[in-house]
């Protein structure tokens, strides 16, 4: 399936112009961030949007993940899920509005997260939400393995489960702050 299945052709064609503008996407290296201010009026709630890629590759959580094998999760600063795995779009969408006009890294922004994060060097807090973002789509496929015990059409449950933080790998994250 590709992405202009999914109704997400719009995407497709920013990535196309990206690629043609500054090349491919092969060398960037794994686990890229950037910071980006809150704006409650966008939807922008302090947090992190993480990207992940599934590396087992018999996992598609139910085969509702349209992106599979990559993943895209937000959270807030307390664990809280604001939208999940399987609302793709949405998070696209967010994504976008985000950064579309943000061409240059925001200083204030950026440099608030190293000083927090001692220029990357102690990053609980964001390994914490990751692992948290991770058992929060463990937890969505098994109420809905639960679900699928009670409909027609065969049940999802114990079939292709993912285990934890060690079936993903961190592609990128965006961190979400109060704007300054």
């Amino acid at each position: 399936m590709s992405i202009t299945d999914l109704g997400l052709n719009d995407f497709r064609m920013d990535l196309v112009n990206y690629v043609k503008a500054n090349g491919e996407l092969d060398g960037v290296p794994k686990g890229m961030h950037a910071v980006i201010g809150s704006d409650p009026g966008k939807d922008l709630e302090p947090g992190v949007i993480f990207v992940l890629r599934n590396t087992d590759q018999g996992v598609n959580v139910n085969q509702q993940n349209r992106l599979h094998p990559y993943y895209l999760i937000y959270i807030d600063l307390n664990g809280e899920v604001l939208i999940n795995h399987l609302e793709v779009k949405r998070i696209l969408d967010l994504l976008r509005a985000a950064c579309k006009d943000h061409l240059e890294p925001l200083p204030a922004l950026y440099k608030a997260f190293n000083r927090e994060t001692h220029e990357g060097r102690k990053m609980r807090t964001y390994s914490q939400l990751l692992e948290q973002a991770i058992h929060s789509m463990i937890n969505l496929k098994e109420d809905k393995d639960v679900d699928s015990l009670f409909s027609s059409g065969g049940t999802t449950a114990l079939v292709n489960t993912i285990s934890g933080l060690d079936d993903f790998e961190l592609i990128a994250f965006l961190v979400v702050r109060e704007a300054v």
